[in-house]
């Protein structure tokens, strides 16, 4: 019997993509992809460890109100689940420990970034040593843009993949980094996506780069690739009628994003499921 992959996008508390990126693991191949409120996994109604992925989904996770996803780190890092002892943020390093395949999206960048899930340089998962800012425009960006993929990069997220292009929705999207910090992630190959101009060249000019990220970082991952977080919605591109090009044709029935979905699908398959 074919062992199913299971994905777990959590909702809740300003979480406003859930649906989207839930369906994108489906499309994927996953066959099982629940949403899942945050409140049932604090309550020990459901358990992290039943899954093989987690989607940490975009949104205005507590209205932003105290810095995006600010409010929502906090939670994690010392909310207690009922019944284990453990906190939160524990059932989530473990999901880590079991080589399991974790991606946040937007404001779930935003949250893997401070509660220390990304870049976890040395192994220092749970400690955060860089953060998302506002975007130098000063407002919102809703808008398409180009990204190229760092062939060094070790995420499984984008094997096989050269470019993309995808929509961005965010007010705070600027990653910074102190200098040393920055200098040891893109040593390390961690920098998966940047954001890049018509020639497909990394760029820090604006509107192309929209939030005026430090070296154009639009994605990273950990160290071992199977943790990743982007800025730009992967789940907001998944058919061809999702462009804003579609009708001049010229545009793949398959949207882009579903190929990052595809890849953590496949990658669960081959060695978690032993190829089932």
């Amino acid at each position: 019997m074919k062992k199913a992959v299971r994905a777990i996008t959590i909702s809740g508390n300003g979480t406003n993509c859930e649906i989207e990126t839930a369906f994108a693991f489906r499309l994927a191949g996953a066959e099982v992809s629940d949403i899942v409120h945050i409140s049932r996994i604090v309550a020990g109604d459901v358990k992290l460890s039943d899954y093989h992925i987690l989607a940490l989904a975009g949104g205005f996770l507590d209205g932003d109100d105290l810095g995006a996803a600010k409010a929502m780190a906090n939670r994690v890092k010392f909310a207690h689940i009922a019944g284990s002892g453990g906190r939160l943020l524990d059932a989530i390093l473990g999901f880590v420990e079991d080589k399991k395949l974790i991606i946040g999206i937007c404001n779930g960048f935003q949250l893997m970034v401070k509660i220390g899930l990304l870049p976890a340089l040395g192994g220092a998962y749970g400690t955060q040593s860089v953060t998302i800012t506002n975007n130098d425009s000063g407002r919102f960006e809703d808008r398409w843009v180009r990204l190229s993929v760092e062939p060094e990069s070790p995420s499984v997220f984008t094997r096989g993949i050269a470019r993309l292009m995808f929509p961005v929705r965010h007010g705070e999207g600027k990653f910074v980094a102190p200098p040393a910090v920055l200098a040891e992630i893109e040593s390390q190959n961690l920098v998966v996506l940047r954001y890049a101009d018509g020639n497909d060249t990394p760029t820090m000019s604006y509107p192309d780069n929209p939030n005026g990220s430090a070296s154009a970082i639009a994605g990273i991952c950990d160290p071992t690739g199977r943790l990743m977080a982007l800025m730009p919605h992967p789940e907001g591109y998944l058919f061809r009628s999702q462009h804003p090009t579609w009708t001049r044709g010229g545009v793949p029935e398959q949207g882009m994003g579903l190929m990052v979905f595809k890849n953590a699908v496949g990658y669960v398959r081959r060695n978690l499921l032993g190829g089932r």
